[in-house]
């Protein structure tokens, strides 16, 4: 199976000279090309660090990483906004949908941002609304929604624009047993469909436990892989 996602002794610091603080230390490991792989941690382990550095939103301070053979490590801010743009998809811990948009609009949203033609992005909406269960709710603000669609929503305007790598942060964290459940499941079914690999950081064996793979991180150095 092709290598979708490689990082190459990836460390970030903050901070100067004696305030410096060290987050991740030469992290190296590789995501496959559909593979589901889970980040675990405790608090303060660097999970949040190495999804930023993944998901494009902050540079590596030393290491190189790259997506699907694409050196990315030190692309200017820029150029890491556009890659970003049109090649990851993020699912929120709290959905972080954007409340006055109806649903069609906060799914639609990624591909009007990569100037998909109004006629294609209602295609494409309309059938994965279809296939989510939620045609129904297509005009719904997202306070009108449940916690498990509001899920869903945000699983979808992940996927709309069939990203490379979906980065998903504590994605069953406010949600019960059923809905945990029915979220990962949709991630599969969808991943079978639009080959996305998932980098997915949570505390929840349930997630975990459903995962291909599972690294873990502590204090900001890489643990056990399995």
């Amino acid at each position: 199976m092709a290598i979708r996602l490689e990082l190459a002794a990836v460390s970030k610091s903050y901070g100067h000279d004696k305030n410096q603080i060290t987050a991740l230390h030469e992290i190296s490991f590789t995501l496959a090309e559909g593979e589901f792989l889970a980040v675990q941690g405790p608090s303060g382990s660097g999970k949040s660090t190495l999804l930023n550095i993944c998901g494009l939103i902050d540079p590596p301070s030393a290491g190189h990483y790259s997506l699907n053979g694409t050196a990315l490590s030190q692309l200017n801010t820029k150029a890491r906004c556009g890659y970003r743009r049109r090649e990851i998809g993020f699912i929120f811990q709290r959905h972080q949908l954007i409340p006055a948009m109806t649903v069609y609009e906060n799914i639609a949203y990624p591909l009007l941002l990569n100037g998909i033609r109004k006629k294609q992005i209602k295609l494409d909406v309309e059938q994965l609304l279809v296939r989510m269960g939620l045609i129904h709710r297509r005009a719904h603000l997202p306070k009108q929604l449940s916690g498990g669609e509001r899920q869903r929503v945000g699983i979808a305007r992940a996927l709309i624009k069939r990203p490379q790598l979906v980065i998903a942060d504590e994605p069953s964290a406010s949600l019960d047993h059923q809905h945990a459940h029915a979220g990962l499941q949709l991630m599969r079914e969808l991943n079978r469909e639009y080959g996305a690999s998932f980098l997915i950081a949570s505390h929840d064996p349930f997630v975990i436990d459903r995962c291909d793979r599972k690294i873990e991180l502590l204090d900001g150095r890489l643990g056990a892989s399995t």
